[in-house]
């Protein structure tokens, strides 16, 4: 993933059932002055939120979208303690990302 306008907050959580670090997470500020990028690998879930106005980003993926495998966890999942640089009525959510459901409710139903 790379911005080529602004400024994001990339998040991304171990998925990986039997991983030392399963359920935890990582974050990196990515942006178009630092002209830095992240990768992301296979079996983490995913998140970021824009840090300023007009951010764009531009990212490759492995497969082509399949909602039938398409999974959230609540982006502000107090078991995953994410810290977001917002307070959660500065945001604007998609109806999909306000109705994950958290983390250890999705455990067991994880395929891998």
């Amino acid at each position: 993933m790379r911005v080529v306008s602004g400024s994001i907050l990339d998040v991304a959580v171990d998925l990986r059932k039997g991983s030392s670090t399963f359920g935890k997470h990582v974050s990196a500020k990515i942006s178009a002055d630092e002209w830095n990028q992240i990768l992301l690998p296979i079996r983490f879930g995913h998140g970021i939120v824009t840090l300023e106005p007009q951010t764009q980003l531009i990212y490759k993926v492995t497969n082509f979208y399949s909602p039938e495998n398409d999974r959230g966890v609540r982006w502000d999942d107090p078991d995953l303690g994410i810290d977001w640089p917002f307070k959660p009525e500065e945001l604007t959510l998609s109806d999909k990302d306000k109705n994950q459901p958290l983390f250890k409710d999705i455990i067991d139903r994880l395929p891998f």
